[in-house]
């Protein structure tokens, strides 16, 4: 497929100079590190890439939502939905390795591409940028170990009462919040069938959980953190607008939130601060 990139705005370079994987790099190895770049604005339902593709470009979500999915056979599941500003396949970009996941728009989006041969060769010369992207595989690779911790752990109900934990702070608010997809998404997010999550739904009403629609409102917020029994080695209640992006800062905040050992969500994560990025 020939892409036809649109002219890259100032603007958005900017929005990906301040990203901690391109954050203090010097303005000469950036306009390497971005040589060949493009801006692209997908409609929803496109497929970016298919799992096994070779990977030349990284991709950069600037506005809008994308899905990340593994096939096998005849099912399909869905691995993450990011939201911006997001870098997504960097290990395959990294090791000029095939994709290992497949990812389609959700919604209209705006992604840049960078070239991999270009972040490649400035990983190579520039010592800053090569801990970066460490850093962001790092935050990436205890990404995975959660996601797996609470797939092996948890039954289908608390992993759905924790998912609502998580939203909850991302959108600052314990009374109510909004589902960011839809319930097909979710289900296959966190493991379950459609049917499954229904069910997980209507037993959460014990727990004073209401759903009308994507709106989800709490009534017993104590009731349902004790079921959910939420831990820091697990989750991650880090609020959807941190200062700095990016899967290593998710993680710093995680760790800089302190009472890792408690079991339970910081209060930091509680009140949608961090020590660390105040």
């Amino acid at each position: 497929m020939v892409l036809s990139g649109m002219p890259i705005r100032p603007a958005d370079l900017d929005r990906i100079r301040a990203l901690p994987l391109f954050a203090g790099m010097p303005p000469a190895i950036f306009r390497d590190a971005t040589a060949g770049a493009f801006l692209q604005r997908f409609p929803a339902g496109t497929t970016l890439l298919v799992e096994g593709d070779s990977v030349d470009f990284l991709y950069v979500l600037l506005s809008g939502s994308v899905e990340l999915q593994g096939s096998w056979k005849e099912k399909e599941a869905t691995l993450a939905v990011l939201r911006p500003v997001s870098t997504f396949i960097l290990a395959a970009v990294m090791l000029e390795a095939p994709a290992l996941m497949s990812a389609r728009t959700l919604e209209a989006s705006q992604i840049l591409m960078l070239s991999g041969e270009a972040l490649r060769r400035t990983a190579r010369q520039d010592a800053a940028f090569g801990f970066a992207v460490i850093q962001e595989l790092a935050g990436c690779y205890r990404g995975v170990v959660r996601t797996v911790k609470a797939q092996k752990l948890r039954a289908g109900i608390e992993r759905l009462a924790n998912y609502l934990l998580a939203q909850s702070a991302r959108q600052q608010n314990e009374a109510r919040i909004v589902l960011p997809h839809e319930k097909r998404v979710l289900a296959s997010l966190l493991g379950m069938t459609p049917e499954n999550l229904s069910r997980a739904f209507a037993q959460l009403a014990d727990y004073g959980v209401r759903v009308r629609g994507s709106e989800i409102s709490f009534e017993r917020m104590r009731a349902l953190e004790r079921l959910a029994r939420p831990s820091a080695l697990i989750d991650n209640h880090a609020p959807a607008a941190l200062p700095r992006a990016g899967k290593a800062a998710f993680e710093t905040w995680a760790s800089a939130s302190g009472e890792v050992d408690a079991g339970q969500p910081p209060k930091a994560a509680r009140l949608g601060v961090s020590p660390k990025f105040p």
